[in-house]
């Protein structure tokens, strides 16, 4: 019976020769610390590649933050002024240097009307109100004094002279309600503020006065309808 004669694995090569038999094991000892190095190396280049990784990932994250926070910030700096805010009939009977006060009729009429005053700050007008807001073109007269019965603040500016700045200086006085601002043809002065009966004309878009204007007679209850609606009505052209 032949004996069975299994070959020994590569790396445990024999021979009967004591210098091939060292030549041999020598060869699998650098086989085998090849094997570990490309290992080694192997492992080295996965970790290197996780550290670019994080490294890609906290810079895009530390990016987003930074733009997120920007944003924020931007969001706050550059964003839009509130309103000013008054109080609703919170007039004292306060004096304010400039102010004219008149006494016009209510009733309602159709067509146009002759008014006393440029703007007009009262008398005749139309059935239907002009609804309160911010235009850029002129309005019918009027249907805007209507909305002067209900206790709105009428804002008129020479279009020639109030633009730009000036014009976004008027318009950070204004309330969020109950007030007209349009352009308005044939003024003698660059601004005239008015409500029922009461009038404020001046120069420039900054002058204090017209900030007292609405603290005193803006929503005033002195009207002859006080707390009628300024909305429902008509929009005249050129509303933003």
């Amino acid at each position: 019976m032949t004996p069975s004669t299994t070959p020994p694995p590569a790396d445990k090569r024999t021979s009967g020769h004591p210098a091939k038999q060292a030549e041999i094991n020598l060869t699998v000892k650098q086989q085998r610390e090849q094997k570990r190095q490309e290992k080694l190396a192997e492992y080295q280049k996965q970790l290197a590649k996780r550290r670019r990784g994080k490294i890609v990932w906290w810079t895009v994250g530390s990016a987003a933050a930074v733009i997120v926070v920007g944003a924020i910030v931007a969001s706050i700096v550059f964003q839009p002024a509130p309103p000013a805010s008054y109080e609703a009939g919170g007039g004292t009977g306060a004096v304010i240097e400039g102010v004219e006060t008149f006494d016009n009729e209510t009733q309602h009429v159709e067509g146009t009307v002759d008014y006393p005053q440029n703007p007009p700050a009262g008398g005749p007008h139309n059935a239907v109100w002009l609804n309160c807001g911010i235009y850029d073109q002129p309005q019918q007269n009027e249907n805007a004094v209507h909305a002067l019965e209900h206790g709105a603040v009428w804002v008129t500016y020479d279009p020639a002279v109030i633009s730009g700045d000036a014009l976004a200086t008027l318009k950070s006085v204004l309330p969020s309600t109950y007030v007209i601002l349009s352009p308005y043809e044939g003024m003698d002065t660059p601004i005239a503020v008015s409500n029922w009966n009461h009038q404020l004309k001046v120069d420039s878009a900054d002058d204090p006065r017209i900030a007292e204007f609405f603290t005193e007679y803006w929503r005033s209850n002195d009207v002859p309808e006080p707390g009628a609606l300024c909305t429902g009505a008509i929009d005249g052209p050129g509303k933003q």
